[in-house]
């Protein structure tokens, strides 16, 4: 009885001291563990720049074609502008003795004109009697009318008028012309063409003045 006694004691001692180990040994497995994580880091490689591929020149033997330079187009029938004469009076010489006049003139009287040559003008001077000549400030371009211009037809208009003291155009009319379709045109263009007026003895006089007009259509080829 005796020896169960310390049998039970010896096994008893070894249970409580089991219990104890496998506490300590829990204590020691629960430890936390702390991994530290290493932010990753990436490099990048710079790639070496790759040369472009040439293109392969192929040797055909064949010359080369020029390319000759393309002439800009011309222009053809293109209507001109209208010329005017400058500012030059056109006297008829006088006919050879004991022949008649020639047809298809018209006789202009010289020197000042007093009345019948523009009413209410006063004395009227040619030209040739000036001291200082008109000069033109402002001439409109007659229109070229449109059926002679299709037609491809010149023409020429003279034109008679008086340019009075404040350099109006005063009383035009016609005195030839090779069409009667230039008229208008020319009529119109002239009455709103303006003058420095002619001067004669110092002071600003009325002057008669003739002038040609013509129509024309350059051909540029």
């Amino acid at each position: 009885m005796r020896r169960d006694l310390v049998i039970g004691v010896i096994v008893s001692a070894l249970i409580h001291g089991g219990v104890a180990v496998g506490s300590e040994l829990g204590k020691r497995h629960t430890k936390k563990v702390v991994v530290k994580e290493e932010t990753p880091t990436v490099e990048l490689i710079k790639m070496p720049e790759i040369p472009p591929d040439e293109p392969d020149v192929v040797d055909t033997g064949e010359p080369t074609a020029e390319v000759s330079p393309i002439a800009p187009p011309s222009l053809v029938d293109v209507p001109g502008v209208v010329q005017v004469d400058s500012f030059v009076q056109q006297i008829q010489p006088p006919p050879p003795p004991n022949m008649g006049k020639p047809t298809g003139t018209i006789t202009i009287p010289t020197g000042p004109i007093r009345g019948g040559g523009g009413k209410g003008f006063g004395e009227i001077f040619d030209i040739k009697n000036l001291d200082q000549q008109p000069v033109a400030r402002l001439q409109s371009k007659p229109a070229y009318p449109f059926e002679m211009r299709r037609a491809g037809i010149n023409g020429e208009v003279t034109i008679q008028f008086i340019v009075d003291t404040n350099g109006d155009v005063r009383d035009p009319f016609v005195v030839k012309s090779s069409q009667r379709e230039f008229e208008a045109a020319a009529l119109q263009a002239v009455s709103k063409w303006k003058f420095r007026p002619g001067r004669k003895g110092g002071k600003a006089v009325n002057t008669r003045m003739i002038v040609p007009m013509v129509f024309s259509l350059n051909n540029d080829e």
